[in-house]
């Protein structure tokens, strides 16, 4: 019995001895001091992990990728299964785009089959209302439709591609008016209520190697109708509108560099940033 006694007071002793005021074998000021050390460091070490966190943060866009790498398109025209993945991408896609998706009266509205002036649907500030969006018929990209050619022109060697502008909340772009710094083919292509896309060949001295492109859409460019864009909580529907570019008479068994840019007013070009309001695409096709 004894024995027991002992230990229990030993154990009870380590808990809480009153003699020397200490609880689990440490003073309060040895545990003030514990305590302490480890807010400091632990403190410390939230403190950097948040600040890293920020640092990276501000490195990115919030309109933008940081990194981008040039587009590069590969495939022999007599191999299905070469192309298959840029076909199978491109049909995902457009099925959005499908008629049937945008039947429904109260979500989406007829803007007009021609460029008109941007639609302004409510303050975004003072109205959290869910707007309508404009229809787009993806049967306006004709040939890069897909609904006639699943191959989208791959199989002939004149590949399609599909165009958009990235969603920017409340952001309408600006047509160009008449400027002698455009060449003469994107002159050419100005309109009213429309950002056009030209493509060309990137390289001085390649014009030979893509000698037609084929513009699909309105007009081959972006219609202002379908701007400002409100964001997914009040603008769940919205289709931004669609360019097809068909390269109708291409060099085949070599690389051919394409640089395609929209022109705005408000959408700049920096030597700086290869993508800003334009991308370059690298295309072989083979036999």
């Amino acid at each position: 019995m004894s024995t027991n006694k002992e230990t229990d007071g030993g154990w009870r002793n380590f808990v809480w001895n009153s003699e020397k005021r200490e609880f689990l074998g440490r003073t309060g000021a040895s545990w003030f001091k514990i305590l302490l050390f480890y807010l400091i460091f632990y403190g410390c070490l939230a403190g950097i992990f948040i600040g890293t966190i920020q640092a990276l943060l501000l490195t990115l866009s919030n309109y933008k990728p940081t990194y981008q790498d040039r587009s590069e398109i590969a495939f022999n025209m007599n191999d299905p299964k070469s192309y298959e993945k840029y076909t199978a991408a491109m049909t995902k896609f457009l099925e959005t785009y499908d008629k049937e998706r945008q039947e429904e009266e109260g979500k989406f509205d007829d803007c007009g089959a021609t460029p008109q002036a941007p639609i302004m649907r409510g303050d975004l500030e003072t109205d959290t209302s869910i707007r309508k969006a404009c229809r787009f018929d993806r049967s306006q990209l004709e040939a890069c439709s897909g609904e006639t050619d699943t191959s989208f022109g791959f199989k002939d060697g004149k590949p399609c591609l599909i165009v958009k502008l990235n969603r920017i909340v409340n952001f309408i772009p600006k047509p160009k008016t008449g400027n002698e710094s455009l060449s003469l083919a994107v002159q050419g292509r100005l309109q009213a209520n429309l950002i056009p896309l030209h493509c060309t060949n990137k390289r001085e001295g390649e014009e030979a190697l893509v000698t037609e492109i084929k513009y699909f859409g309105f007009g081959g460019g972006f219609p202002l109708q379908y701007y400002p864009y409100y964001g997914k909580l009040v603008h769940p529907q919205y289709l931004q509108p669609l360019v097809a570019v068909q390269f109708s008479n291409i060099s085949l068994q070599q690389d051919v560099r394409i640089e395609c840019r929209v022109y705005g007013t408000n959408i700049n070009t920096s030597e700086k940033d290869r993508y800003q309001g334009r991308f370059d695409v690298k295309m072989t096709i083979s036999l």
